[in-house]
């Protein structure tokens, strides 16, 4: 039965993104069979997997509001093992059309236990924020993933963060665990991000990964190339560590 990770934080710029991309596409990359389901209106990763979010007839948006089954929004093969549930800016909508609906903390939940025992992971892209995706998303969720920035502020965001997962574990989702912490951007010639890294260390009482992303020109530039960074580049630095955090990911699941 598939595992399903929310990567969230609240805190935008943080490499949420680029890691549910990279991640999803180097667990593929290795035979694991991946969902990865875009639940963010910006349809970033949608757009980062190499999809044209303007043509995409139907996203997580027509699954949400009932207009479609959920194999009719899957997008197969974006990358040999990868599936896509794809986004647009139609999902900001979506929050207030489902105002009404019972029992709409999880919807996402009770579409992807239709498709879970197809994959090997499932890897969701939360909005950067505390909405009702993002809770939808965490109901559905085993375990949450945290990217963390290496810079001032990181602290703040991942507090806010496991509050609102103590809370949806409280309210809506006993089972949900963390998966662990992982921190983007490193920048090893500034002191800061050494110090951020150990200052997290110390204060969390939290799984943190070993690998560590760090900051990489071509990195940033896949998403533009509409490519993950295993096929945009890689041998890149940051082709390598996504790697490794998806080594680090299916050996923990082993454990557990």
């Amino acid at each position: 039965m598939g595992r399903i990770i929310a990567i969230a934080n609240q805190k935008g710029g943080v490499g949420k993104t680029t890691t549910a991309i990279n991640l999803s596409a180097c667990l593929a990359e290795s035979g694991q069979r991946v969902l990865a389901v875009d639940f963010d209106p910006q349809g970033n990763e949608t757009s980062g997997l190499g999809m044209e979010k303007s043509t995409i007839e139907r996203t997580v948006y027509d699954l949400l509001v009932g207009e479609c089954e959920i194999e009719e929004c899957l997008i197969p093969n974006v990358q040999e093992n990868l599936d896509l549930l794809p986004s647009n800016v139609d999902l900001a909508g979506a929050e207030i059309e489902l105002l009404e609906i019972e029992n709409k903390e999880i919807l996402l939940k009770s579409y992807l236990e239709k498709v879970k025992k197809n994959y090997d992971f499932i890897i969701i892209d939360c909005p950067p924020s505390l909405s009702l995706l993002t809770i939808n998303a965490l109901t559905a969720a085993n375990t949450v993933l945290v990217p963390i920035q290496c810079e001032y502020y990181a602290l703040e965001g991942l507090s806010q963060v496991l509050k609102t997962v103590n809370l949806v574990k409280k309210k809506l989702n006993p089972s949900l665990e963390m998966e662990g912490v992982v921190f983007t951007m490193y920048d090893a010639r500034t002191n800061l991000s050494l110090e951020v890294v150990e200052s997290v260390k110390n204060n969390l009482n939290q799984n943190i990964y070993k690998t560590i992303i760090p900051r990489n020109v071509r990195l940033a530039e896949a998403p533009s190339h509409g490519m993950p960074i295993n096929l945009y580049d890689s041998r890149s630095a940051g082709a390598e560590s996504y790697r490794l955090l998806a080594a680090e990911v299916i050996s923990r699941g082993e454990e557990i």
